[in-house]
């Protein structure tokens, strides 16, 4: 290897373990060097003397006997990549299938396993393993961090066991005395942590309007540390503009966080728009199958994810090895569930705009808000997303709507592969208090899922008509999976003999049969005593 290659394979090696060594360089006093090419490599040499020329993460030591550092400036996880910078040559499709969450294992799995433990087994009494207790670090969390990373393009990310819990993490970066500037328009779980939890610990609370600029400009005061957004806003689906919230966060040393859970990184990332810190609840597309619950916060900054590391450790809500397994899945196949639900909700929102009874429909397309928004979301998403909301004028009509729907069940959630539907005032945003929310009482929020488009057409169809008019809707009309209909199997052994039953029948006819007191007291003779020997 040429002199300048081994010269820029080091400066990359030292990069990769500076990022993840946050703790010991700021604890040995070396201070920032960040384009000090000489201080990179001195760390890369001290590293390497304990690990040998090659860098094999999991084999990292900390011994306690001669470090320098605190106990709490230990890194809780071994050394990690660095995405921040990182170009991936493949396409978003491609870059949520092609990763490998354990290179260092020696059976080279082809899924991560789950690491289903508790503790670590150390090295020796003096010296911290790569990992010592789940709480602080696991390789099924660290490949799912790694994958996060990668593909929200930060330095760093992290899982926590609910979205309530990173975004939590994220107003633990404020202290009594700092203000948070938060769009008015905001998720109802946010609402209630913001209000009735930061606000009693000191943390002033101040709600803006963040697609107008020059109303959150005049909002910022030497006391507002973070900008805190939605684009699209939940559930009004409002947009703002990302890099221009950027650049004036920056412009008064503010950080600027961006919940992004209705856009996924295969649509946006935020983070390379400028935003310091990145929330998803991952139980949504992140899962795509509602079938797990957990948040991510993706970083910016090596220095901010030092302090997120240390409040995911500090406060013990990191996310199981389980969960990360589940939600390694997910991944696989989420930028196909994105994709296709796109799909199909593009034509939605045109059938519904189109009806007689929907008042206004909001979502980031056409028809779904002023050219201008478009115009912002278009230029920092490649997406629509998947959610749409709308009102009709009238609560009683909409609660009629959804209802009669069969197919969008009616669930406080979104982002999985069947399509949902709710009304935010008196369900996801109930605990905003009716006095301070913004949402028309009438408001209906569909997630649109993975269904034949068809099917969703004719459901929703159907279940307006059902609304417009006083009947109610059918109890049994096939979408409950019952099946009550058909016939049953394995038959009764005297079937042959009696005319076929339904399994509505069926199930009627032993109702109405012998007791099981009955037969357990000898007074009916029990049929399975016939297997009995």
């Amino acid at each position: 290897m040429a002199k300048g290659q081994l010269e820029f394979q080091e400066e990359v090696d030292a990069a990769r373990i500076e990022n993840a060594m946050w703790r010991s360089w700021k604890a040995d006093g070396s201070g920032d060097h960040s384009g000090d090419h000489s201080a990179k490599t001195e760390k890369l040499e001290r590293v390497r003397g304990s690990i040998g020329d090659s860098i094999d993460f999991s084999q990292i030591r900390y011994p306690q006997e001669t470090r320098r550092c605190r106990y709490d400036d230990l890194p809780t996880f071994p050394v990690r990549p660095n995405f921040a910078g990182f170009e991936n040559a493949l396409q978003p499709a491609s870059q949520c299938v092609v990763f490998d969450g354990c290179p260092e294992d020696p059976y080279h799995p082809s899924n991560t396993p789950i690491y289903q433990t508790s503790t670590f087994v150390q090295p020796s009494s003096s010296e911290f393993g790569p990992y010592d207790y789940t709480r602080s670090g696991n390789p099924t969390r660290t490949a799912l961090e790694k994958h996060v990373a990668m593909l929200e393009h930060a330095a760093a990310a992290f899982a926590f066991s609910s979205g309530m819990a990173a975004l939590h993490t994220v107003t633990r970066l404020l202290k009594q005395g700092d203000e948070i500037l938060v769009n008015e328009d905001i998720y109802g779980g946010m609402h209630r942590l913001l209000t009735q939890d930061c606000a009693h610990n000191g943390v002033q609370v101040t709600f803006v309007d963040t697609t107008n600029l020059t109303a959150v400009a005049k909002a910022i005061t030497p006391k507002t540390k973070i900008i805190h957004t939605e684009s699209p806003s939940n559930p009004r689906m409002k947009i703002s503009d990302l890099r221009k919230l950027a650049t004036l966060a920056h412009q008064h040393k503010v950080l600027l966080s961006v919940d992004s859970t209705m856009m996924p990184p295969v649509i946006c990332q935020p983070l390379l728009l400028g935003v310091d810190l990145v929330v998803h609840s991952a139980t949504k597309f992140f899962s795509g199958h509602a079938d797990c619950t957990g948040g991510l916060v993706c970083v910016r900054d090596p220095e901010l994810a030092h302090r997120v590391a240390f409040l995911q450790n500090a406060e013990g809500t990191a996310l199981a090895p389980f969960e990360c397994f589940l939600f390694l899945r997910g991944i696989k196949t989420m930028w196909l569930r994105v994709n296709r639900a796109q799909e199909n909700t593009v034509q939605i929102a045109k059938a519904l705009a189109k009806h007689p009874r929907i008042k206004e429909v909001f979502y980031p397309g056409p028809g779904g808000c002023s050219s201008e928004a478009l115009r912002i979301h278009n230029s920092q998403s490649s997406g629509c997303g998947c959610i749409i909301s709308f009102t009709t004028g009238s609560v009683s009509f909409s609660r009629r709507f959804l209802d009669a729907s069969r197919l969008f069940k009616t669930t406080v959630s979104f982002g999985s592969v069947n399509s949902l539907g709710e009304m935010p005032c008196t369900m996801s945003h109930a605990s905003i208090p009716a006095e301070e929310r913004t949402l028309p009482a009438d408001l209906v929020r569909l997630s649109v899922g993975i269904e034949d488009v068809r099917d969703l057409l004719q459901d929703l169809q159907r279940a307006l008509d059902f609304a417009s008019s006083q009947k109610p809707p059918p109890e049994h009309d096939g979408y409950d999976s019952r099946f009550e209909d058909l016939p049953v199997v394995p038959r009764p052994p005297d079937e042959e003999e009696r005319p076929r039953k339904s399994l509505s029948e069926w199930l009627l006819s032993e109702v109405e049969g012998p007791s099981t007191s009955q037969m357990l007291s000898g007074a009916v003779p029990n049929p399975n005593d016939q297997n009995k020997h």
